[in-house]
């Protein structure tokens, strides 16, 4: 049996793309801003208006051993700094605009450097209006006539577009023109606000051919900003509060059922006049947020988006309304993009909020890149890799101008000083990449059905009748005319069936002949009603030109009257004039100490920051100090201690030594005595001499004083206790430890510690590591100047750490000895026997009992560290 498959989650269908295999590239334009300074070093040069070329600063030459070579790059137009706004907006936005008109999407942003004047392009200064004025102008002169009235045609929350009929249209703005205003504006105003008549001169004014007569329009606006990718409305209006401001909320971006991409909840406000828009821009400009950097005065923290919505709606088949039908409005949209300038920090000097701001745009800025790097890898290669729209925010709002339909046009702005010669190449090849990326070309899209030229027949209608009503001296309004029209149709009866199919028919004709009569009365009884009204009307329009007659006369008195206040208005309004100027200068000037002031606050917070953050650094610092002095007093006061001690046990050893080979020479300086006393004095009446004691290290030892601080406790395994010789035999395998200071003295008695012994002069970790026991050689001089052998022992075994350790367990001693002195001291004492019979328990003086002293290294001895001293006499020989 075949389990059922589970079913699985339908797929989210496709955008539709568009028909047709027709694309065109990214139309991208490069701009050279002028030099600030005429003596400043330029890296630019204009080759030709379609070609610049890149020359390396002489700096970067001596740094780079002058590997930088010229580089060209070609864009689709280029404009010199003698390049005027007009000439620029003629190429680049107009088409832009001419395709809005025609229902086609745009998007326009302009992109560089900071400072390299992306924003005097898009906005532009008085007298010299950017391409966001100059488009708004161009598409209210050809919409003008045509533009329907105020929320008629109003958008949803949904990115769509709503028809209402004209009552309510009529009844929304008397609401919003009787509504109060519930937001005050804020006291401080950021900016000098620009009239529009100063942007643009009334002889560059442009509009766009073949506009479609037959639609009614209505243009709407939206201004948002990306600020550390987070999307901001500019036109939000939120209430002021001066005691605790609100700060502004972000928006979220949606998708439309057109797989569209919108900012959900953004403010859209319909426009009728170049003007109002360019009003509304600004009152959105001056929320968007600027800062003073080391490179520009007013640089642009965040990526700023201005929307122009055209909606086109087709009016119906009379020419007169717009037809109810939302289905048929269409709709598109221009987008003029500012983005922020990309910036080093190591140049800007950014902390703080700037360094953060700054991060993001360069994030956003790389983003896009990343972005047009992937598109054009799968354009190129046929390759099908995920493009990354969603990591910004600016990269996902125009997604659908990518991968959907429409114009995309970008303005490269450069700045030719030297210093932002390596920001500027960067930008050169980022457009150089952005040129071989393709979108779609937007198609026609048809509106309706209905014949052309409705409204130009509707209106001459109008003309006609109003003409003839006017000659015949009726009403001129139309809709007047229409109800003297309707009511006259409607008092006369209507016309019976007038159609003859019997040539002995004698019943339709009598009947149209009544009721033509009947029509016949009723027309001369409204001729003479009307007769009637006349001569009464004419009697009032008498009446009426007599007391015009008489107002006129006393309109005359006023009018000379009106003439003399004209001239004094007219004098006080050039003072208003004079005084409104001066108060937009002092704005201005108060606008910018104000700026200045919010700056030097802004520096001297986060000076006073800095301050208390380096004063509690130096607090603790301080703090660490004294406890690390008061650490090294304790290490200073332990170690002296120690090195007392220590010094204390050395003195005790070498006075010790000292002692021994005293007592050595007194033994040698006494037994020369006996030797010549021997002679002189018999044996039985020399007194027994008293045996002298050997200095002991146990006797003569120094009390130790003890320390204030508790001694060590030692933390190791206890030392198993190994008999000596009992591992030098065994079959375990050896490290032989022989320095290379060692004086062979080829005795006989020699380690056994087999074939497989390691061999070294020196400790080495890694023999450590083949063997488990250990044996260094050690010699030194003995108490009587004769040399002898320790062979130190110990155990190998690993650590924690993975390293090797010894624990020391054992010592044996090898010494050499010369038999001169013993066979000496032996025959002076058998002669002594001779003659004086049994000897005494201490004339037994030679150097095999002196020296019968067995030293074995143990744990927990007193003379070091695994040292234990052991003392058997050996036995007489008898």
């Amino acid at each position: 049996m075949l389990r059922p498959t589970k079913p699985k989650t339908p797929r989210r269908p496709a955008p539709k793309k568009p028909s047709g295999n027709q694309k065109d590239p990214v139309g991208v334009y490069c701009r050279v801003r002028p030099l600030g300074v005429e003596d400043e070093e330029c890296c630019i040069e204009v080759i030709s208006n379609t070609t610049i070329q890149l020359h390396a600063p002489d700096g970067l030459k001596a740094n780079r051993n002058g590997e930088f070579k010229e580089t060209q790059y070609s864009f689709k137009k280029v404009f010199c700094i003698k390049t005027s706004q007009m000439e620029l907006f003629q190429d680049v936005a107009k088409p832009l605009v001419d395709d809005l008109i025609h229902s086609k999407n745009g998007l326009l942003f302009t992109y560089g450097v900071t400072g390299s004047g992306k924003t005097f392009t898009m906005t532009g200064s008085p007298g010299q209006g950017g391409l966001l004025p100059r488009s708004l102008d161009m598409i209210f002169n050809s919409i003008g006539p045509y533009q329907a009235k105020r929320f008629v045609l109003k958008t949803d929350d949904k990115n769509g577009m709503e028809v209402q009929n004209q009552v309510d249209a009529l009844l929304e703005r008397q609401k919003r023109e009787n509504q109060p205003t519930v937001v005050p504006k804020t006291p401080s105003r950021q900016r000098l606000d620009p009239e529009f008549a100063d942007m643009i001169n009334p002889e560059e004014a442009c509009r766009a051919d073949g506009v479609d007569e037959d639609s009614s329009y209505s243009v709407f606006v939206s201004y948002i900003e990306i600020y550390n990718n987070y999307i901001y409305d500019l036109l939000e209006e939120a209430p002021y509060d001066p005691i605790k401001p609100k700060p502004p909320q972000s928006k979220l971006l949606r998708e439309d059922q057109n797989h569209n991409m919108y900012v959900a909840g953004c403010t859209e406000v319909e426009v009728k006049s170049t003007e109002e828009a360019f009003e509304v821009f600004w009152r959105g400009q001056k929320k968007r947020r600027i800062a003073n950097t080391q490179l520009n005065r007013e640089s642009s923290r965040s990526h700023s988006v201005f929307i122009i919505k055209l909606a086109q709606a087709p009016l119906d088949a009379d020419g007169d309304n717009i037809l109810q039908d939302k289905n048929q409005v269409s709709v598109s949209q221009l987008c003029l993009v500012d983005l922020a300038g990309s910036e080093r920090t190591s140049r800007t000097r950014a902390e703080g909020n700037r360094l953060r701001e700054a991060g993001n745009i360069n994030q956003s800025l790389m983003t896009l890149r990343t972005c047009i790097e992937v598109l054009r890898e799968n354009q190129m290669c046929g390759t099908n890799k995920m493009v990354p729209y969603r990591d910004s925010k600016v990269t996902h709002l125009f997604k659908n101008y990518f991968d959907g339909e429409g114009k995309v046009r970008m303005v490269v702005c450069v700045n030719p000083k030297a210093d932002d010669y390596e920001e500027t190449m960067l930008v050169m090849r980022f457009a150089e990449m952005t040129q071989e990326v393709e979108v779609a070309r937007p198609v026609d899209r048809p509106i309706c059905g209905f014949a052309a030229g409705r409204r130009q027949k509707n209106q001459a209608f109008k003309d006609e009748l109003s003409r003839r009503l006017e000659e015949r001296g009726g009403p001129v309004d139309a809709e007047s005319t229409q109800s003297v029209m309707h009511q006259l149709l409607q008092n006369l009866p209507p016309l019976p069936a007038s159609e003859i199919t019997d040539p002995h028919d004698d019943v339709t004709l009598p009947r149209l002949i009544e009721v033509l009569e009947k029509r016949h009365k009723i027309r001369q009884m409204m001729t003479q009603e009307y007769n009637r009204a006349a001569d009464m009307l004419k009697s009032m329009l008498q009446e009426l030109d007599s007391s015009l007659v008489s107002k006129e006369n006393f309109i005359q008195d006023q009018r000379g009257q009106l003439g003399e206040k004209d001239k004094t208005l007219h004098s006080q309004k050039t003072e208003i004039d004079r005084l409104e100027k001066k108060s937009k200068m002092l704005e201005y000037k108060i606008e910018i100490l104000q700026k200045t002031t919010n700056i030097y606050e802004d520096d001297k917070r986060t000076l006073q920051q800095e301050l208390e953050s380096r004063e509690q650094r130096l607090q603790r610092e301080q703090t660490e100090k004294r406890r690390m002095e008061q650490r090294m007093q304790g290490m200073v006061q332990d170690t002296k201690h120690k090195w007392e001690k220590e010094c204390e046990r050395r003195v005790c050893a070498k006075q010790l030594e000292m002692q021994n080979k005293l007592w050595v020479k007194d033994e040698k300086l006494k037994q020369l005595k006996a030797i010549v006393t021997e002679s002189k004095t018999p044996s039985d009446q020399r007194p027994a001499p008293d045996k002298p004691q050997r200095p002991s290290r146990e006797r003569d030892r120094v009390p130790a004083k003890r320390s204030a601080s508790p001694s060590p406790i030692p933390t190791g395994p206890p030392v198993r206790v190994v008999h000596r010789r009992s591992n030098s035999a065994g079959g375990e395998r050896w490290v032989d430890h022989k320095p290379s200071s060692n004086v062979e003295l080829d005795t006989v008695m020699q380690p056994i510690l087999g074939s497989n012994a390691i061999k070294v002069s020196a400790p080495s970790e890694k023999a450590l590591a083949k063997c488990d026991k250990y044996m260094l050689t050690h010699q030194d001089l003995a108490s009587d100047g004769e040399i002898q052998t320790k062979l130190i022992k110990g155990e190998v075994f690993k650590t924690r750490g993975g390293g090797q350790a010894v624990q020391f367990t054992d010592i044996e001693t090898l010494r050499q000895e010369l038999p001169t002195g013993s066979s000496r001291k032996r025959r002076s004492s058998e002669g002594n026997t001779a003659q004086g019979g049994d000897r005494m328990e201490g004339d037994w003086t030679d150097v095999e009992t002196r020296c019968s002293m067995a030293v074995e290294m143990r744990a927990g001895s007193n003379l070091g560290p695994g040292y234990q001293h052991h003392g058997h006499q050996k036995r007489r020989k008898p």
